[in-house]
């Protein structure tokens, strides 16, 4: 069975990435990042949430929103990042917007870290691909 492209799938992965990755905190959420060998390679995302955070139908929750959250920053991260979203306790009070609003500015400013320019949301598909 092969892996989502966008997927971080791989407990080896997850360890690398998480011991080795730059890390930017925000309230309730830590963003690890890192660059990956092929520059050509998609963009992935992985989650890691723990009981400590809620039971079931409060990590699916969350889940299902940074996954949500992920799909709207594909479009904004080039190619050739790994991003693991660690989520706390205190993730699971806040808003969908507010939960976003953190992920986003964590995940753009990690890119940033590891070398990686998000393109600008200002301007629209047409204006980047000519």
């Amino acid at each position: 069975m092969l892996a989502h492209p966008n997927r971080v799938t791989r407990g080896d992965d997850y360890r690398r990435i998480s011991r080795r990755g730059t890390r930017v905190s925000a309230r309730g959420l830590v963003v690890l990042a890192e660059l990956r060998a092929d520059a050509t390679a998609p963009t992935r995302f992985g989650f890691i949430i723990t009981k400590r955070v809620g039971v079931a139908v409060v990590r699916n929750r969350l889940r299902r929103r940074l996954k949500a959250i992920s799909r709207e920053l594909l479009v904004l991260i080039p190619t050739g990042a790994s991003f693991i979203i660690r989520v706390f306790p205190e993730a699971a009070d806040l808003s969908y917007d507010e939960l976003r609003t953190r992920t986003r500015a964590a995940t753009l400013s990690a890119s940033e870290r590891i070398g990686v320019t998000a393109i600008p949301e200002q301007c629209s598909c047409a204006d980047v691909v000519d």
